[in-house]
């Protein structure tokens, strides 16, 4: 093989490494960023979802303290909350919200 050959095989497999590791930086930075994403979607909604249960607890709370019988459809409300949260919450949550429904 001749100098001329070698050099443009260095010169095409530099270039080839080059763009595959652009394109894998380019690949693993979107994932990165779009778990970052996902990552503060999730906080936002068990935020809200905690912040509604709060709302209808709070709500169930003053209630009893008005009334001498349970407001059964705001129960309902506050047990619907603790079960969404059973789906993204950590047990702790969860213990801490049966706690407060009860």
């Amino acid at each position: 093989m001749s100098a001329s050959i070698i050099s443009a095989l260095a010169a095409l497999a530099g270039s080839v490494i080059g763009g595959l590791t652009s394109v894998l930086a380019s690949l693993l930075a979107q994932r990165t960023q779009a778990r970052v994403q996902w990552i503060a979607q999730e906080k936002i909604r068990r935020q809200e979802l905690y912040r509604e249960f709060m709302e209808e607890a709070s709500k169930c709370y003053i209630d009893a303290l008005q009334h001498d019988k349970g407001d059964i459809p705001a129960l309902v409300n506050v047990y619907t909350k603790i079960a969404r949260m059973r789906v993204i919450s950590s047990p702790k949550v969860i213990e801490t919200a049966e706690q407060i429904g009860r």
